[in-house]
């Protein structure tokens, strides 16, 4: 008896996506997710074995014939990270990626005033080292406090 042809990459992909799955609830994507059953990571990505482990949704890009440059990260418009539907994905770039999603980097980046209502404008806004926003009214206030309260505490 022969031996059985091994199964191409593509029919051992097709065999992991379901085309039921949940309808998203971002306005502007249209259509059921075709959610990925195979192995996913840690993060909820799917991951699928061709020469090397490939994330599911990028294979599913370059199978759809769209372009994927270099440097960019593939989006899930539905928010929906175990989607392949081509429809559901966009190349773009990491910031772009980030900002979309609802981690704490968006959150923050989608601030306009610190948590006592100064607004993240031009002139009350100060730059860390590290990238992040500071309320300079808010600064200016704890240094002035540090400032009163320094000669009472060398007095106890």
């Amino acid at each position: 008896m022969p031996p059985r042809p091994r199964p191409t990459a593509a029919w051992r992909y097709w065999s992991r996506v379901a085309f039921d799955g949940p309808l998203p609830l971002v306005r502007g994507v249209t259509g059921r997710c075709h959610e990925w059953t195979g192995s996913r990571n840690e993060q909820g990505y799917g991951t699928f074995w061709h020469t090397r482990a490939v994330k599911v949704h990028r294979y599913a890009y370059r199978l759809a014939g769209l372009p994927l440059p270099a440097g960019l990260d593939i989006d899930h418009r539905c928010r929906n990270r175990a989607c392949v539907r081509p429809s559901h994905l966009r190349a773009v770039t990491h910031r772009v990626n980030l900002l979309a999603s609802t981690n704490h980097v968006a959150l923050r980046a989608a601030q306009t005033a610190c948590h006592r209502g100064h607004p993240f404008d031009a002139e009350n806004t100060i730059r860390a080292r590290n990238g992040t926003r500071k309320c300079r009214t808010c600064k200016n206030a704890a240094a002035r406090t540090a400032r009163t309260t320094t000669p009472e505490r060398q007095a106890a």
